[in-house]
């Protein structure tokens, strides 16, 4: 499981009597010396100091809470009041007023850290804007950025008192929350996956359904048949990680010298992660990897179970962390001598008959609110197909209308060019009412210089007519158009 502990680390190294929930050691204690009889323990090897491991505290705002810690460690005057200073008054914010006392070079940068967390926040914020909404949104970013209470977004520029008291309130807020999210999360799992086994049988017939139910319940005889898991944190299950992971004589046993020994970060306090690292044995009696009945998620339930009862037994300040002195302390409990016995997840069922109703029936309710939701999308998708049918008749329409209208502009005539004649412009081809009444008129005017013989030449004519020929105009019947040369006769012979 993802650990608080860095969280944890960072407030031990701030202060002997912690803050837990928090920024845990800020400040690195020293462990309580311990003597022990040489002759009968062997040394552990010495090893080069390495600084503790940054580990996720599961929180998104992860990164800038280390940092912001690392930087006020740097500071002497912000140490020394921390030594001075208790869990309560913490919380409560008092020791938030003493940033203003800080040097400039780690207000310089804690500002920087600020600044760069609101830019991050904001790039996260317009991604999942873009990504739901669609990049023409506009993104209101100081409105979203009230979700996050760590900081102060009001002021995206400066580290101040608040920022800092508002950091110690949202991870000690967030920290209490988390076991209680886990547990929910891992019950949700649990009843998930009954759940979905039942809806498997479902699907069997009756010869089938009898085989799988045989299966499962060999499978979970298989898993609760396991060597017995002693009690968390007691005698008999630390002398075995003594015995079998230290390498040391049971009958040395000596809290003191495991505490020692297992206090790995050496700050003087058992964390949760160090915690949970002992009873690393007890779990591999019950859980194997590759073994089908065995589930590697339950195990890690059953270790956050384990440490939550420790820390419930022996953290006596309620601080997440156990000390030296309050070790010692439950070493000589009678629980810690003549413990109950476990009982592991198998015999204590993550979630009630009722939890497991309540929870089936809200997938049925969630079913049925998918299935409206499909039949709603399914009109929409007709309805939308219907529309693209419309769409797509209109434009086949529009289509015709164009191609029609540009092989009707093709196919019409052009009006014929002008000619000109004498420096007059007169059409090339004229109507032919209109030849035929300048015709009349002529013939009217000089009908008596008109050869009578049809013989006369075409020269005679133009020489008798010269009118006639310069407004190119027929001269004779025999230029007018057939069907109208008898018309032309019939005028010439009249009296």
């Amino acid at each position: 499981m993802r650990s608080r502990s860095y969280v944890k680390m960072c407030l031990s190294r701030m202060f002997n009597t912690c803050w837990v929930l928090l920024l845990v050691q800020l400040l690195c204690s020293q462990a309580v010396p311990i003597s022990m009889d040489k002759t009968k323990v062997k040394e552990p090897e010495a090893k080069p100091e390495e600084p503790p491991a940054s580990v996720d505290t599961g929180l998104h705002y992860d990164r800038y809470l280390r940092e912001v810690i690392d930087f006020l460690e740097k500071d002497q005057h912000f140490r020394e009041k921390l030594h001075n200073t208790d869990m309560e008054d913490i919380k409560q914010g008092k020791l938030a007023k003493e940033l203003d006392f800080v040097s400039h070079h780690v207000r310089t940068k804690l500002d920087e850290l600020k600044r760069q967390e609101v830019n991050r926040l904001r790039t996260l914020i317009k991604a999942k804007q873009d990504l739901e909404g669609g990049n023409d949104i506009a993104v209101d970013h100081q409105a979203l950025l009230k979700q996050f209470e760590y900081l102060n977004h009001m002021n995206p520029h400066t580290f101040e008192v608040d920022d800092l008291d508002r950091l110690i309130k949202s991870a000690t807020k967030d920290l209490e929350n988390y076991d209680k999210e886990r547990h929910e999360e891992f019950k949700k799992y649990e009843m998930t996956k009954e759940h979905d086994r039942r809806e498997h049988l479902k699907t069997l017939d009756d010869e089938e359904r009898k085989k799988e139910e045989e299966h499962y319940e060999e499978m979970r005889k298989k898993h609760a048949d396991h060597p017995k898991v002693n009690h968390p944190g007691s005698q008999n299950q630390l002398k075995e990680v003594w015995e079998e992971a230290d390498g040391l004589d049971p009958e040395d046993f000596d809290p003191k010298t495991f505490f020692n020994l297992h206090d790995t970060n050496g700050d003087g306090f058992f964390d949760e992660q160090e915690l949970e690292a002992l009873f690393t044995k007890e779990l591999e009696k019950i859980y194997d990897p590759t073994n089908e009945e065995d589930d590697m998620v339950e195990m890690e339930e059953e270790r956050l179970r384990m440490r939550e009862h420790v820390m419930n037994e022996v953290d006596s300040n309620k601080d997440r962390l156990v000390s030296l002195d309050e070790f010692l302390i439950a070493t000589k409990k009678k629980e810690f001598l003549e413990p109950d016995s476990w009982e592991t997840l198998e015999q204590n069922q993550a979630y009630t008959d009722e939890e497991m109703r309540e929870f089936e029936e809200h997938l049925t309710q969630q079913e049925q609110d998918l299935n409206l939701k499909t039949v709603d999308l399914q009109k929409q998708r007709e309805e939308l197909e219907r529309q693209q049918e419309q769409l797509n008749a209109q434009k086949i329409e529009l289509q015709q209308a164009v191609e029609h209208m540009e092989k009707l502009k093709s196919q019409k005539v052009d009006p014929p060019p002008e000619v000109h004649i004498q420096g007059n412009v007169i059409p090339e081809t004229h109507d032919f009412d209109n030849q035929l009444h300048f015709a009349q008129e002529a013939q009217q005017q000089g009908h008596q210089a008109v050869p009578q013989n049809a013989e006369d030449t075409p020269q005679e004519h133009q020489e008798q007519n010269p009118d006639l020929a310069q407004h190119g105009l027929p001269q004779t019947h025999q230029d007018l158009p057939p069907g109208h040369q008898d018309v032309a006769q019939g005028q010439h012979n009249l009296p």
